[in-house]
C-alpha cells in the first residue's frame, strides 16, 4: 500500500514557532538575524519579543561575533539567516568566536540545500553540513519535517554547547507527530528491512521512505533510518543496521564529499562493520535555477533514484557473498 503523502509545513515555520514558545519559557533566548527574518521566520520573535531581537544587516560575520557576547554574557542566541550565508561567509568568526572557546550559540540557517529552487546557486547551500561537521564541538542536525524540526529546535535550546541546524525553504511531506520523541545524536529507526537500509536526513527521508515501499514490491525488505543528527552521530544504530542488513544506501540534499553519506562510511569502517554502500546526493556540481520539484529530479534527490541504487548495491552485496 502507498505511503499517503501530505505536506506540512517547511522546517523554517517549526523553527519560527519553537522560538515564540522559547522566548516566552526562557527570557535568556535572544535572537539575531542578518536582515532575513521575514524569510528565516525570526520575524514573529522580532515582534513579540523585540527588546530581545537583533537585526545585524547584511553583516553576517558581525552577527556570529555579536552572538559570541552574548553567549559570553549568559544569554542563549540564536543566529539565522540563509545557510550559504551564515556558514561561508562567517566561518572564521564560527570557527575562532564559537567553536574555539565552545560557546554556547545555536545557529539555525534557512534555505538548506537545492530545494531553495530558482533562486540559484549562490544561494544553493551544498557544503554546509561538511563545513559546519568539521568544526570541532559543534552538534550538526537537519531535520525532517515540522515535528522533528520543532522538538530539536527546543533540544538545541537545552544542550550547553554550539549547535547547527539546517531548515528549508518549501514545505516538507509529514513524516513524524507532535507525540514523536527525538534525542540529539539518536537516529530514528522507521522502518526495518534485512535486505537493505536507507539511511537518509532531512528532505530525503519522505523520499527513502517512498523508496522503501516501492522496493517492498519488488521483494526487497529495506529499512529506513532517519539520522537527523549528523554529529554526534548514532553508532550503534547505524552499526546494528548495517550488520543486519549488509549493506546501504545514504541519501541526502548535500555535496557528496562531506556529508552524511562521508560521516556514515567513516563511522562504520571504525565500527569494524563496513558494508558495500551507494551514496544519493549531489555529485561535485552546483545545480541551476529552477523550481525545487525539477532540482531534486533533475540531481537525483527522488524515491525512484535511491530505489535503483538500492537494487544496485543489494545486487552486489550477493555478487560479494557468492
Amino acid at each position: 500500500m502507498a505511503l499517503e503523502k501530505k505536506l506540512g509545513k517547511a522546517t523554517r515555520d517549526a523553527y519560527g514557532e519553537a522560538l515564540i514558545q522559547l522566548g516566552k519559557s526562557n527570557n535568556k533566548v535572544v535572537v539575531l538575524d542578518a536582515d532575513l527574518s521575514k524569510s528565516t521566520k525570526t520575524e514573529k520573535f522580532g515582534k513579540e519579543f523585540p527588546d530581545r531581537f537583533f537585526n545585524c544587516g547584511i553583516c553576517e560575520a558581525h552577527m556570529v561575533s555579536m552572538a559570541a557576547g552574548f553567549a559570553c554574557s549568559g544569554k542563549i542566541p540564536f543566529v539565522s539567516s540563509f545557510a550559504c550565508f551564515v556558514v561561508c561567509k562567517s566561518y572564521d568568526q564560527l570557527r575562532m568566536s564559537i567553536a574555539f572557546p565552545e560557546l554556547n550559540v545555536k545557529i539555525v540557517s534557512s534555505h538548506g540545500g537545492i530545494s531553495v529552487g530558482e533562486d540559484g546557486a549562490s544561494q544553493q547551500s551544498i557544503e554546509d553540513i561538511a563545513l559546519m561537521a568539521t568544526l570541532p564541538g559543534f552538534v550538526v542536525m537537519n531535520p525532517a519535517d515540522q515535528f522533528s524540526a520543532l522538538a530539536l529546535v527546543k533540544h538545541a535550546a537545552d544542550y550547553k554547547g554550539p549547535v547547527y541546524i539546517r531548515t528549508g525553504r518549501p514545505k516538507a511531506p509529514i513524516v513524524y507527530n507532535e507525540n514523536t520523541e527525538f534525542e540529539i545524536g539518536k537516529a530514528i529507526t522507521l522502518r526495518e528491512g534485512n535486505d537493505v537500509t536507507l539511511v537518509a536526513n532531512g528532505l530525503l527521508v519522505w523520499e527513502a521512505l517512498v523508496a522503501a515501499e516501492q522496493l517492498a514490491a519488488k521483494g526487497i525488505q529495506a529499512g529506513v533510518v532517519d539520522v537527523h543528527t549528523v554529529k554526534p552521530l548514532d553508532r550503534a544504530t547505524l552499526s546494528h543496521h548495517a550488520k543486519n542488513s549488509g549493506c546501504m544506501v545514504v541519501a541526502e540534499e548535500h555535496q557528496i564529499w562531506g556529508g552524511l553519506g562521508s560521516v556514515v562510511a567513516t563511522a562504520l569502517a571504525q565500527e569494524g562493520c563496513p558494508v558495500p554502500m551507494e551514496f544519493v546526493a549531489i555529485n561535485d556540481t552546483y545545480a541551476e535555477s529552477a523550481s525545487p520539484d525539477e532540482l531534486l529530479q533533475k540531481y537525483g534527490m527522488t524515491a525512484e533514484n535511491i530505489v535503483k541504487h538500492a537494487e544496485r548495491i543489494v545486487h552486489k552485496k550477493s555478487t560479494i557473498k557468492s
